[in-house]
């Protein structure tokens, strides 16, 4: 099994930057796609970014691209998304997710993810 918790959410004025964490656990040696979502109240869950095992290639939903940013450091197993210029659009719980297939790219789909973390709350005042 493996085990995925996130971190570093909190308030943020807009216009502000925020880094969040995702710490995996157990069989890491599974996992190869890694990704970002995020779910805003009365909204479905959707994809923000996806990241390869070797970092070697990644994805960014349309709304996020060149505000956002996914890194992992395997050696931590720990999956990042550095977080600029945020907006109060951007206020959502985020999920970190983990999948087990060599999918390349990373996919975006939620439903190609086998693991799923609790979620971090980030909220961006106006």
């Amino acid at each position: 099994q493996v085990q995925l918790v996130e971190s570093g959410g909190g308030l943020v004025q807009a216009g502000g930057s925020m880094i969040i964490s995702c710490a995996a656990s157990g069989r890491t040696g599974s996992l190869y796609g890694m990704g970002w979502f995020r779910q805003a109240p009365w909204k479905e869950r959707e994809f923000v970014a996806a990241i390869s095992r070797g970092s070697s290639s990644s994805t960014t939903a349309d709304s996020v691209k060149g505000r956002f940013t996914i890194s992992r450091d395997n050696a931590k197993n720990t999956l990042y998304l550095q977080m600029s210029d945020l907006k109060p659009e951007d206020t959502a719980i985020y999920y970190c997710a983990a999948d087990r297939s060599k999918q390349l790219p990373p996919p975006t789909r939620k439903y190609a993810y086998d693991y799923w973390g609790q979620g971090t709350q980030v909220t961006v005042s106006s």
